[in-house]
């Protein structure tokens, strides 16, 4: 199943661009990327960073603010979302003409409570199951590759003791482009910081238990099966499936009352 995996890689410019803070500032905060996120969108909103200018670069934003190149590059993914700024392939990210309407957004304290966990699995729920059943019926041989790849990184995040976290929103992220539509790919942009913490919430209980974990890889596998069968039907079914269980796995757990899963 992990054979002809494809290696993607990034070319990044080092080119030097205007700072985008004074030398010295660093970001205090557990979100980090949030945080650098709306700094950078403040700037574009200020002027300081004005339409055709091209962002730093990953390393620079990274030394700049004492943050790691994975934080910068989830901050830059959400401005995309957004639509604030756009890379263009070797050169660079660019500040794009500021959008009619600003990209939806939603309340930074969403994720306060379990219900508010639980809601979010259920949204997930619903929109990942299209995702997939559309996955199935578009995906490139080159998504599916990938797709077969990002599976595998959850798997080496688990064997060395992590929760992967990254790694299976990367997973999703690659179903969402494997269904061809960018709306997909935009919404979990959007959604993805409120998603990155109800799955450290999930994922930190799952690991506590091996028959968890097991499960949680053959759903995954499940999905990742039923795509590159091209059986859309099974896709959403399989994809469907690995969030009830997600639900019913925090049951079990302790975390949430069975009463909340069956609410509507």
């Amino acid at each position: 199943m992990y054979d002809d995996l494809i290696t993607m890689s990034i070319v990044i410019s080092q080119s030097p661009e205007k700072p985008l803070v004074a030398p010295g500032l660093r970001l205090q905060t557990a979100r980090l990327s949030d945080r650098l996120a709306a700094l950078i969108e403040a700037q574009i909103d200020g002027g300081a960073l004005a339409t055709g200018d091209r962002l730093p670069t990953e390393q620079q934003l990274a030394a700049a603010h004492g943050v790691s190149r994975t934080v910068v590059r989830e901050a830059v993914h959400q401005l995309k979302s957004q639509g604030l700024v756009r890379s263009r392939q070797g050169s660079g990210v660019y500040v794009t003409e500021p959008p009619a309407h600003r990209a939806l957004a939603f309340d930074p304290k969403l994720l306060e409570s379990m219900d508010a966990v639980v809601q979010m699995v259920e949204l997930r729920r619903v929109m990942e199951g299209e995702m997939a059943a559309l996955a199935a019926q578009r995906a490139t041989r080159l998504q599916q590759a990938a797709l077969k790849r990002a599976l595998l990184a959850i798997d080496h995040a688990t064997e060395r003791g992590e929760l992967g976290v990254d790694e299976d929103l990367a997973f999703h992220r690659m179903i969402g482009e494997a269904t061809g539509n960018p709306q997909f790919v935009r919404m979990l942009g959007i959604l993805e910081a409120y998603l990155r913490d109800a799955m450290t919430v999930t994922k930190g209980h799952e690991s506590k238990r091996a028959d968890f974990m097991a499960q949680v890889r053959r759903e995954h596998r499940a999905i990742v099966v039923a795509i590159l069968a091209g059986n859309a039907k099974a896709a959403r079914a399989a994809a469907i499936e690995h969030h009830l269980n997600g639900e019913r796995r925090l049951i079990v757990a302790g975390v949430i009352r069975p009463s909340r899963v069956k609410r509507r």
